[in-house]
């Protein structure tokens, strides 16, 4: 498991990730996978700032990103890109945070799509998280400007190399 409190990154550790199937950056310019296809990423956040700052940070890292502004464009983009990495917000106009978790998590193909959760909560809430099935934990406050996007990058870089390297995806503990 991979320590947020020290790193900033999500934790980590084993669940089945049944077929879904995981792609290793090629370099730190193109994030592709084995068969040459782009890591594609889905991005749940409310706020246009931090939305557009984090798809910015991502897209130049080399990961498509798509976006979505509340639970309900979520659960739907979600069904028509099945993306490799779900990075959600708690706090989401229409349905929250966690409905979008559980209903991603609920449904037989959506179910094996790793979701890291952005939030402004506390780490104390990481287990409930997790038993809802999110793969790991991202303190918005740590993805804050000062800290600029290499923070984000490398936990969402420390994240997806875990995940290839175990072939699991990573509930949080």
């Amino acid at each position: 498991m991979v320590d947020s409190s020290a790193t900033g990154a999500a934790g980590v550790t084993g669940k089945s990730a049944d077929s879904h199937k995981w792609m290793r950056p090629n370099s730190a310019r193109t994030a592709e996978g084995g068969c040459g296809q782009m890591i594609k990423i889905l991005l749940v956040e409310d706020s246009k700032f931090l939305r557009m700052a984090t798809e910015r940070a991502l897209t130049r890292a080399g990961y498509s990103v798509n976006s979505a502004r509340d639970g309900d464009e979520a659960l739907q983009m979600a069904r028509e890109m099945s993306p490799d990495l779900i990075l959600l917000d708690m706090m989401l106009p229409k349905k929250s945070g966690p409905e979008v978790l559980r209903a991603l998590k609920a449904d037989s193909i959506m179910k094996a799509i790793p979701v890291v959760v952005l939030s402004g909560l506390t780490q104390k809430n990481a287990a409930r998280l997790g038993e809802d099935g999110a793969s790991g934990y991202l303190e918005k406050g740590s993805l804050a400007l000062d800290k600029g996007p290499e923070h984000l990058l490398k936990a969402v870089r420390e994240i997806v190399e875990k995940i290839q390297r175990t072939g699991v995806e990573a509930p949080l503990a």
